[in-house]
């Protein structure tokens, strides 16, 4: 879900001011009354009403492991994900070796024999 618009932060906390209700707000402008409280809880305690940056997600499971990963592919350049996996310190799936990889910015040599 995004996040709702520094326009529409503005204009409740605009009418809360000016003394309509939290209520009435939530109504007019069809939010929670839970979403205006902590707008402007957020507003009191850091003096901004912009949205804050959420966590994109869990980290990476081999994200404390990319030089290792990288040193390995040096290594041996040629090495199927398998390999790597074998090689590696922690257990991980061929997607999430595969994933780091990216990450790292290696790409996906094919051989010859692929054709």
């Amino acid at each position: 879900m995004r996040p709702y618009s520094m326009d529409l932060r503005k204009r409740a906390l605009e009418d809360y001011d000016a003394g309509l209700g939290t209520e009435a707000v939530a109504r007019k402008y069809r939010v929670s009354s839970k979403w205006l409280r902590d707008l402007r809880r957020l507003r009191e305690e850091t003096g901004q009403i912009a949205p804050r940056k959420g966590k994109v997600g869990p980290k990476p499971k081999l994200a404390e492991h990319h030089e290792q990963l990288a040193a390995l592919v040096q290594e041996k350049p040629d090495a199927t994900l398998e390999e790597l996996q074998k090689r590696l310190p922690v257990p991980a799936g061929l997607s999430t070796i595969w994933r780091a990889l990216q990450a790292i910015g290696f790409t996906l040599k094919k051989s010859s024999a692929c054709g």
